[in-house]
């Protein structure tokens, strides 16, 4: 049960993006500008992961709290163009890693051109981030990003290196959505509030850590609640990868030998079917999981919500509210 108050219902994202929405703009163009180099097959793949970069909700915290204090720097925008590049290197990354062949509804990197082409973009995506931020002398952004880029790396790994995936703890779990997820949030936060709101960088940081550790928990939930249609990838796929998240971990706790015997059988097999994968959902729904993740991830939402208590009212802090119910609420 949510013990801070927040908007009723899930806002649209782009009522959130208000406040910044000319900020937005000029992002987009920063990308643009970022990532253009004089070789066809760069210039081609680029194009299709500006197509598919989503609706920049990470870009959207940095520019909202670089206003909270109402003094944002004009290279704010830079900084956040910079923050949605690293989140498609990650994509691009993790797709190649997932050999996974959907994003978004949208072919990946991987499917559309090759396995090898999608690691060299990633790196390229990553270089020529950090390749910005030496270029305008952003110290502490690029010391920033860098520690994040290495929580990323080594929380992929970890997750690489666990080979009795039923035994990933809650601990485990929360530890790896720490690194691989809420890293880049609260440093998309951070580098907001050092672009603008210096003396609420504490919190901002905190608040982006919270949000993402929400995010994430909201993000596996839908593996189990939500259709294809709804969320552009496969339901199901995290159990079709065989990847242990929290409504599984909750669960596992609760069912009996029967239930058990059935989640070791599907994740035994080399490619679960749809049956197996349907039976787990089922399974893990009537165990309790998806209740108990759903308490764990409003429980952040909370803590993400009480880090902005000590900011000033205004249009942007409002915004960071709703962008914790959006997360929560959201059905892709």
């Amino acid at each position: 049960m949510s013990t801070v108050p927040r908007a009723s219902a899930a806002p649209a994202l782009i009522d959130i993006q208000a406040p910044v929405r000319d900020a937005l703009d000029q992002v987009a163009e920063e990308l643009r500008r970022i990532v253009a180099a004089d070789f066809a097959l760069i210039t081609e793949v680029n194009e299709h992961l500006l197509r598919m970069r989503g609706k920049m909700f990470r870009p959207t915290l940095t520019l909202l709290s670089s206003q909270v204090d109402d003094r944002p720097q004009p290279r704010v925008t830079t900084l956040a163009a910079v923050i949605e590049l690293m989140h498609l290197a990650t994509l691009v990354h993790d797709d190649a890693v997932d050999h996974s062949t959907l994003r978004r509804g949208m072919p990946t990197i991987n499917a559309l051109f090759s396995h090898q082409v999608s690691v060299i973009m990633g790196d390229y995506l990553y270089s020529r981030a950090l390749g910005t931020l030496v270029k305008g002398g952003d110290i502490e952004p690029l010391r920033i990003l860098t520690d994040v880029s290495t929580q990323m790396t080594i929380g992929e790994m970890r997750q690489l290196a666990s080979f009795d995936r039923l035994a990933f703890s809650e601990d485990d779990y929360y530890a790896l959505n720490r690194a691989k997820t809420a890293s880049l949030l609260s440093g998309a936060c951070e580098i907001g509030a050092i672009s603008g709101a210096e003396r609420y960088r504490p919190a901002l940081r905190r608040y982006g850590e919270l949000l993402g550790m929400a995010f994430q928990v909201a993000d596996d939930l839908l593996d189990y609640t939500a259709d294809a249609a709804v969320t552009g990838k496969p339901t199901g796929l995290d159990l079709r990868e065989r990847k242990v998240t929290l409504p599984l971990i909750a669960a596992l706790r609760e069912m009996g030998p029967a239930a058990r015997a059935k989640v070791d059988a599907m994740f035994e097999q080399d490619t679960p079917d749809d049956a197996s994968i349907a039976e787990v959902v089922a399974i893990v729904g009537d165990s309790g999981g998806i209740d108990y993740a759903r308490r764990r991830g409003e429980s952040f939402a909370d803590e993400a919500d009480a880090a902005l208590q000590g900011l000033p009212d205004s249009p942007a802090r409002a915004a960071l509210s709703d962008a914790i119910t959006y997360v929560m609420e959201r059905r892709w």
